[in-house]
């Protein structure tokens, strides 16, 4: 970087260098001249050959707009020309940098930076205006003034690398919005001064910058048809600005872009399934469907998470015609690598169930089984609670007898998904009927199975069924477990039934159960507010077998406020 950040002055730092050099050397050979008068040919040699190296040390200013030395033997005394060089930069970067900032706070701002710019009287050069720009990254609109003023004076010309370094200022500013105005006009004065081409880079940065945020405003970009970038064609940055255009809706602009330059890039499977999600998004399924072939016949090969995703954008939309069309596709057409999953099957189940198509429905479900798709526990959650959550419940009863009779009978965990989904609607009465049908069909409950309906009970405000929960558990011979244990104290304590809250707490001091640090810090609090000093004593002490000392003294600090406002009620 040192031997590229070097300013036109070197040069005459360099010449006077070298002819310090040869002078000093001309003044050795006078003080051992002999009486003769004649020079030593031994130094007037040597003074020769440092010209002759002085000549070859040239500076050389590339396209990019870097600079560096051409082939030259090294002396000692390299490295003070190029502190001197460094230096000298960094002199005239400063100068700039300060007539720029001292213009900003003159209460008379319009011109007065381009006059202080003016009076500083440095030579530009390509590195020197990067480094300027680059110290005002932060600050766009100093930063493209700086830019514009540059572009005016003489002797130089903006290169690539400047255009770079300012497009990527402006884009990467909190006022992209307002901004992006600025850098399509700069992309077309590029177009218009026959620059170099633009490093697909450059566009590939904007795009992704501004593709993140969604910004509909590339839509100026699209539109402006007089912006005509030369960039070298590569399917990653085709695969950018598609997905840009197709994010803004703007899809039938993205196919037309890529018709007319598929010949030049052979597109990959990102680039279909970019396209293909376009369709979906504006809801045009022909359309995504006919990309679809052609991806085939280009020989790729969509994945499931293709179609799953584009069949449930058609579910969502109402589609479900369209839906299952793409689903009879995957089946016909598709792969071992593209063919249904349960979890296609499952949107596609849940969608018929919501328009009524029932018949559909299990018709379908059949298939499912038949073909070896057998849902897994999300799925089996997804398909119920969608039944359950379109009021079909007798539909979900049904799904677990066909199972069943398919030879894949529902088991413990089926069974709590499916009480999940009740228990979460807090539908008591179809609760205990799945309940006691798998008592019916000798399918044992789990103490998960008895905590979601003790919580369940404790939310609509029935302790009473909870109790009677916690005594089939003892029936069953399920044993309470501290999450049992945890449910239980505190719908208690929400109920207002204190005695029974404490007379459990008991309980698990007496079994010696840890409980989690937060139901500690909770009990405790709701003993402290009835004034039980007994169970809050033995609660702390049965605290100090698992936790830290220091924090049980925390809560025992606590017990004492609590204790002396209720002694001062």
């Amino acid at each position: 970087m040192r031997d590229e950040q070097i300013c036109r002055g070197s040069v005459r730092l360099s010449h006077r260098r070298w002819s310090a050099f040869v002078l000093s050397n001309s003044s050795d050979d006078g003080d051992h001249r002999g009486d003769e008068g004649r020079a030593n040919p031994r130094k007037e040699e040597m003074a020769s050959s440092v010209l002759v190296e002085h000549r070859r040390f040239e500076m050389v200013q590339l396209a990019s707009g870097k600079v560096r030395r051409e082939t030259r033997c090294r002396e000692p005394n390299d490295d003070v020309l190029d502190w001197r060089v460094d230096l000298c930069v960094r002199n005239d970067v400063d100068k700039l940098y300060r007539a720029i900032t001292d213009s900003s706070s003159d209460p008379n701002p319009h011109n007065s930076m381009e006059r202080g710019l003016d009076q500083v009287g440095v030579q530009l050069m390509t590195p020197l205006v990067v480094e300027v720009l680059q110290k005002l990254c932060f600050e766009e609109k100093l930063a493209f003034r700086f830019f514009s003023w540059a572009a005016r004076q003489e002797n130089y010309s903006h290169e690539p690398q400047v255009y770079n370094e300012m497009i990527d200022i402006l884009s990467s500013t909190k006022y992209k919005v307002k901004q992006f105005r600025i850098i399509c006009d700069l992309l077309d004065y590029m177009k218009r001064k026959e620059k170099n081409s633009v490093p697909v880079e450059v566009i590939v940065n904007i795009l992704r910058q501004y593709t993140e945020k969604h910004l509909t405003h590339l839509e100026k970009f699209a539109k402006k048809k007089k912006i005509r970038v030369n960039t070298a064609t590569e399917v990653y940055a085709l695969n950018l600005l598609l997905d840009a255009l197709c994010k803004c809706s703007l899809v039938e602009d993205a196919e037309a872009m890529f018709s007319k330059i598929k010949n030049k890039v052979k597109p990959n499977s990102h680039t279909f399934n970019i396209l293909f999600f376009g369709w979906c998004r504006v809801r045009n399924p022909s359309k995504g469907m006919s990309i679809l072939e052609d991806m085939i016949k280009m020989g790729h090969t969509p994945d499931n998470f293709t179609y799953n995703t584009a069949i449930d954008t058609f579910c969502k939309a109402g589609m479900v015609k369209e839906a299952s069309e793409l689903l009879e596709f995957m089946k016909t057409k598709g792969s071992t690598m593209s063919s249904p999953t349960a979890k296609t099957y499952a949107i596609m189940i849940v969608a018929l169930v919501q328009n009524d198509k029932m018949e559909e429905c299990f018709k379908l479900l059949e298939d499912m089984i038949n073909s070896g798709c057998l849902p897994d526990v999300s799925t089996y959650k997804e398909l119920i609670e969608g039944m359950c959550s379109a009021g079909k419940v007798e539909a979900a009863y049904k799904l677990l007898e066909e199972m069943g009779n398919k030879g894949f009978p529902p088991d413990v965990v089926t069974y709590n998904c499916f009480l999940k989904v009740l228990c979460d609607q807090k539908n008591s009465d179809e609760a205990l009927r799945l309940f006691s049908k798998m008592i019916e069909v000798d399918c044992t409950p789990s103490v998960h199975t008895f905590n979601m309906l003790i919580t369940m009970f404790f939310e609509m405000g029935d302790p009473d069924g909870a109790f009677e929960t916690w005594n089939e558990m003892d029936k069953r011979g399920c044993k309470h477990n501290t999450d049992t244990y945890c449910l239980m104290v505190d719908g208690l304590f929400d109920c207002n039934k204190m005695e029974a809250a404490s007379f459990l707490l008991e309980e698990i001091v007496n079994r010696g159960m840890k409980l989690p640090y937060q139901k500690f810090d909770s009990f405790l609090k709701q003993l402290s507010e009835i004034g039980d000093l007994q169970a809050i004593h033995r609660l702390s002490e049965h605290m100090r077998k698992y936790y830290n000392p220091a924090m049980a003294r925390r809560f025992a600090l606590t017990q004492k406020r609590k204790s002396a406002s209720l002694r001062g009620k």
